[in-house]
């Protein structure tokens, strides 16, 4: 079975216990990812102690081989492994390239694209085999966006839960689930937050703007690899800006998202929105370049991180590893000790801005002392 995902071509050879018709179950699966036949390094498939296998093999640009050995007891279990393993290296394979969402995504007849994120479990699934039958399917999985904002579809087999507890998901086609084929040339137009009340009163939909310091912090755990892109927030909030703002919709049934979800796909003054809010860049695209000299004993300086940006008067700033918000006096902090400072000079910065209370010293120990175990700030 040959497919394209993401730009990315794959090849699955199936394992000898893998029958003719469960094969022709999956070509139609992924009816919509198929691609022409490619050649490929024939390789030994790896020792596996389970009966259903399959070697997955895809033209890498990294450096570990292209290549994955995949195994499972049933071959729902495998069929579940693969549409995982082929999306993974997919996404991989365009790390610091695209932006992607976890997400569904449908699309009107004009390309307009609304990607709705959530986490896993918490109904994306449905809301796509709901709303794709009116709309375009681009995915159920990963809403991946070019930086001129045309978005890359993934319209892949959906991942439907079964009602045995501990059983593999089934693989089902889009076209077995009657969802529409998404329009050419589809091009992001609305982000929104999906939040399904799960318990208490019905509810029907509610669609209300989410504040962007709260939309960024909400986003960047539901995207793959966003850190590998060129200042990762600072272009997360150009995407947001370029659609208006990012918005929540909570609701109790995903049948009931199709008529709620019109105005989403307009644009200019009919579509709801609260108006693009203020933020900047707050670190300098060479500074984590920068040679270091020796911090003097007792003073600090900020440490290297991946991006920062301001939203009003709070400091969002990515490291390695997490992303901190910093608010009150953290970001006066952080913003001061770009070059190494003493505690007497940051004190004077804030006093400037806030005043300096009785009893300011424990404050700004406190509040420096957070930032140096948080690996924002060094100290010499």
């Amino acid at each position: 079975m040959n497919l394209n995902v993401l730009g990315t071509s794959f090849t699955v050879e199936w394992g000898a216990a893998v029958s003719a018709d469960q094969q022709k179950s999956m070509v139609q699966a992924w009816s919509r990812c198929l691609a022409d036949p490619r050649t490929t390094t024939q390789t030994e498939p790896g020792v596996s102690a389970h009966p259903f296998t399959a070697s997955l093999h895809f033209d890498s640009t990294l450096p570990a081989a292209g290549v994955r050995h995949i195994g499972s007891d049933t071959f729902e279990g495998l069929a579940e492994a693969v549409t995982s393993e082929v999306t993974i290296a997919a996404i991989l394979e365009r790390a610091g390239e695209l932006t992607m969402l976890h997400a569904c995504g449908v699309a009107d007849s004009g390309g307009a694209v609304i990607a709705l994120v959530a986490k896993s479990g918490t109904g994306k699934t449905t809301a796509s085999s709901q709303l794709a039958r009116t709309f375009g399917y681009i995915t159920d999985e990963t809403v991946a966006i070019r930086e001129d904002g045309t978005v890359l579809p993934y319209p892949k087999p959906l991942s439907i839960k079964q009602l045995a507890p501990g059983a593999a998901k089934l693989q089902v086609g889009p076209d077995e689930l009657g969802l529409k084929i998404a329009p050419d040339n589809p091009r992001i137009t609305a982000i929104a937050l999906l939040d399904r009340v799960a318990d208490g009163d019905y509810q029907l939909p509610v669609i209300e703007p989410v504040p962007l310091v709260d939309a960024v912090l909400a986003l960047i755990p539901d995207t793959s690899s966003q850190a590998a892109v060129v200042q990762p927030l600072q272009s997360l909030c150009r995407l947001i800006d370029s659609v208006g703002g990012v918005f929540r919709i909570s609701y109790s049934e995903a049948a009931d998202l199709k008529d709620s979800l019109a105005p989403l796909f307009l644009t200019g003054p009919a579509r709801p929105s609260e108006g693009a809010e203020e933020w900047s860049p707050a670190v300098a695209e060479s500074e984590a370049k920068t040679d270091r000299s020796p911090i003097p004993a007792g003073w600090l300086q900020r440490a290297a991180t991946v991006d920062a940006v301001e939203i009003g008067e709070d400091l969002l700033v990515l490291t390695e590893t997490e992303l901190i918000r910093l608010s009150g006096i953290g970001p006066i902090i952080w913003q001061s000790a770009r070059r190494p400072v003493s505690m007497q000079s940051l004190a004077g910065q804030i006093e400037a801005v806030h005043g300096l209370p009785e009893g300011y010293e424990a404050l700004l120990d406190s509040a420096v002392d957070s930032l140096v175990d948080q690996g924002l700030l060094l100290r010499g």
